[in-house]
């Protein structure tokens, strides 16, 4: 009791079981009152949700033209591994289970081999602080910090904001002429992230596309129907800014995730999604004209790899070549963290252009230096070894088998496989367009975000609740439990 309220008529005094009401025009206590304890109910997500909302200001490219990394968000993104280390320090508790710790710190054995046998320890440095950030401290810092599936649908709510406002903004580019340079036009949507990261829109938004139908997919008995139907609108419109980024491998890695989610929301009802999606398809491509004659050429260029082939994809599969070549000289370790570009030009052929142009978004001409295979899997492969990508792929692989086989479980509780649907879907978009794409640019950091959310569901034992909250209305427990429970309250 403060020293003001000691001097009160007791009446006028406020008590836990009579508290004063609220003063005409006092919003805080009025706020307060109608959501008790909200404020402090969410403050412990606070660095989750900073380092999703930073990544909407825009980051300065690097000296070499590419996208370059350190940005705001990466800083906010060690704040919230330092916030989540001092409460595990202050709580004195066991913070992973030996199942999580296997599954996120198998990354770790790969990337310390490679930085010790590399050519240039000093240089691989940088290397591997960005790896451990990624694949390991970032997911197991949202792991710790997440509690109940409340704190996921906010992370998860705060990557479709992002979405939403990231694409509405692509969109103004591709209307307006103002986005990156495509085809001799700047109309590719990039959003914020400029013309150096031409996927950062594409994969904030394919994200927050797959969480939407994966809530709009699930039943979960905390989501209304009125917010399933909100998440499927949602979806549609995340669609036209995704259809606008021309991104390729976005459009795989997206199509792959959402036929995942209607195989796990059963038949009838992806039968149903395909159909109305075919509808919107029609409607925004066929009807409406949105970029159809680009669309459709940009489609069809993912098979053209041998008959005429653009620049790109030439500059891709020779890459990839490059990659394969430097793994058969090291096959163990690799050539080290950091490694690719030193030894790119010595295992790359004469078609390969060693950079790329990139322009528009605000930005003028310049030259992107091609510094990796724009595939995950060979660059771990060309700079770790088999050693890297065994721990690499074998993490997310662990990591993919314990999100997937919780959610059978979760379909038949009252809880629903809401979140599950919509890890699956972001985890297999993440192993699928890493075929197509590597970490790099300042939306890698997002990506640690959805492995952090997929580790929350695959190896968190709250994530799925295995109580008596599964079980269905109505059930009584067995009579000698009902005696126990009698003859305790006596």
């Amino acid at each position: 009791m403060t020293a003001t309220a000691a001097y009160l008529p007791a009446a006028d005094r406020p008590s836990p079981e009579h508290p004063r009401a609220a003063a005409p025009g006092d919003g805080r206590t009025a706020f307060a009152e109608r959501w008790p304890g909200l404020p402090g109910r969410y403050a412990p997500l606070l660095p989750a949700v900073a380092v999703v909302a930073l990544l909407a200001v825009p980051a300065a490219p690097a000296g070499d033209g590419s996208a370059g990394s350190g940005t705001l968000a990466d800083a906010a993104s060690g704040l919230l591994v330092l916030f989540c280390l001092v409460r595990v320090l202050r709580d004195r508790a066991r913070p992973l289970t030996r199942t999580a710790a296997l599954v996120l710190g198998l990354p770790v054995l790969g990337v310390s081999v490679a930085a010790i046998t590399s050519h240039d320890p000093a240089a691989s440095l940088p290397g591997v602080a960005r790896y451990l950030q990624i694949f390991v401290l970032v997911p197991a810092a949202l792991l710790l910090l997440l509690r109940d599936r409340r704190d996921f649908r906010v992370v998860a709510g705060s990557v479709v904001v992002l979405g939403l406002g990231q694409g509405a903004l692509g969109v103004v580019q591709y209307l307006t002429g103002t986005g990156a340079s495509y085809m001799g036009e700047d109309i590719r949507a990039v959003g914020t992230f400029g013309a150096t990261d031409v996927m950062g829109m594409a994969t904030v938004v394919a994200y927050a596309l797959v969480i939407c139908v994966g809530y709009a997919l699930g039943e979960d008995r905390d989501v209304t129907g009125r917010q399933r139907a909100v998440a499927l609108v949602c979806a549609g419109l995340l669609l036209v800014p995704l259809l606008l980024s021309f991104s390729r491998g976005a459009w795989i890695a997206t199509a792959v995730a959402l036929l995942l989610q209607l195989a796990l929301s059963g038949v009838r009802r992806a039968t149903r999604v395909v159909l109305a999606a075919a509808a919107l398809g029609v409607v925004l491509v066929g009807g409406l004209g949105i970029g159809s004659q680009m669309i459709t050429e940009r489609l069809s260029s993912i098979t053209q790899v041998a008959d005429a082939p653009d620049q790109s994809v030439t500059d891709r599969y020779t890459m990839w070549a490059a990659a394969t070549d430097m793994w058969r000289e090291r096959p163990v370790t690799g050539v080290g963290l950091k490694g690719f570009p030193a030894y790119r030009d010595s295992h790359s052929s004469l078609a390969l252009s060693a950079a790329s142009d990139t322009a528009g978004a605000g930005a003028g001409f310049q030259r992107q230096p091609l510094l990796s295979p724009h595939n995950m899997y060979l660059l771990v492969l060309s700079e770790q070894g088999l050693v890297g990508v065994l721990a690499l792929a074998g993490s997310w692989a662990a990591l993919l088998v314990c999100v997937l086989r919780r959610v059978p479980g979760a379909r038949r509780s009252r809880a629903g496989a809401g979140p599950g649907l919509v890890v699956g879907g972001l985890l297999v978009w993440q192993l699928v367009d890493f075929g197509y794409a590597d970490i790099g640019g300042p939306s890698t950091v997002l990506t640690a975000m959805m492995l952090g959310l997929a580790a929350w569901w695959g190896l968190h034992r709250a994530a799925v609740p295995t109580d008596h909250r599964e079980r269905p209305h109505g059930h009584r427990p067995p009579e000698h439990h009902r005696a126990n429970s009698g003859a305790a309250q006596a």
